[in-house]
């Protein structure tokens, strides 16, 4: 049995949200701002590519569109609930902006030696629904996570007193609705009538259990960048 599919996805969660960490950690904030748009444009291309693993169908971009999430709690963490939501920001235009691009492509008209033009068409042709449909999920979904991020620290900070404890309380607590939000929104509106109904439940299953995990595994690394805040406090400048 080949198990590539599975290696591949896995190893994928520490090395999308590493890069993450290693954009702050070498720019600070426009580090974050970078791979906020790195990360929502090319999941929602990655999105349109349908493997198998763990026993089911599923769409990519699940894992890359998932450090988006740690970008926003590390802006919360890190800068506040302004620049948390200017990354929200940031990653709207950049999707709005990538859609135009994209679509003006095709108001060219192709030489006749030209040989990549269709498979580019093949490729972006499905852009606008998939990328209006991801824009629409990631407005709701981020927007949700920043607000219920600093709810769960008025809270915890209430409760207990203290304001920088419960850490992955706040991650979690705000993550995992977001990502559920973000899952069903988006895979209904994207791929609703494109792939048969037992296929799409498959992909909302699989893509939430998916986002549970990164949920969880994104955990360390945000207390990894408030580290590297702490002992490098010029990154908070930036």
């Amino acid at each position: 049995m080949n198990f590539l599919n599975e290696i591949i996805l896995l190893l994928s969660i520490p090395v999308f949200f590493g890069a993450l960490i290693v954009f702050f950690r070498l720019f600070g904030k426009t580090g974050v701002y970078a791979w906020t748009v790195i990360c929502t444009i090319a999941a929602n291309i990655e999105v349109m590519i349908l493997v198998h693993a763990f026993g089911m169908d599923t769409t990519l971009g699940n894992v890359l569109f998932a450090s988006s999430f740690l970008a926003t709690d590390l802006m919360s963490e890190l800068y506040g609930k302004k620049e948390a939501n200017k990354c929200v920001a940031i990653g709207i235009a950049a999707n709005i902006a990538f859609i135009l691009i994209s679509q003006s492509w095709f108001l060219y008209i192709p030489a006749a030696e030209d040989t990549i033009a269709p498979s580019i068409r093949a490729v972006f042709s499905n852009t606008p629904r998939v990328m209006l449909s991801s824009l629409f999920a990631y407005v709701v979904c981020e927007l949700h996570d920043v607000w219920a991020y600093h709810a769960w620290w008025s809270w915890t900070e209430k409760r207990f007193g203290n304001k920088k404890s419960y850490l992955w309380l706040r991650n979690n607590g705000s993550t995992l609705v977001s990502q559920l939000i973000n899952v069903v929104v988006f895979n209904v509106l994207a791929f609703f009538g494109v792939f048969p109904n037992s296929v799409l439940v498959s992909i909302l299953i699989f893509g939430y259990a998916i986002f549970v995990v990164t949920s969880l595994c994104d955990t360390p690394f945000l207390y990894l960048a408030r580290h590297l805040a702490e002992r490098h406090p010029e990154l908070l400048e930036k």
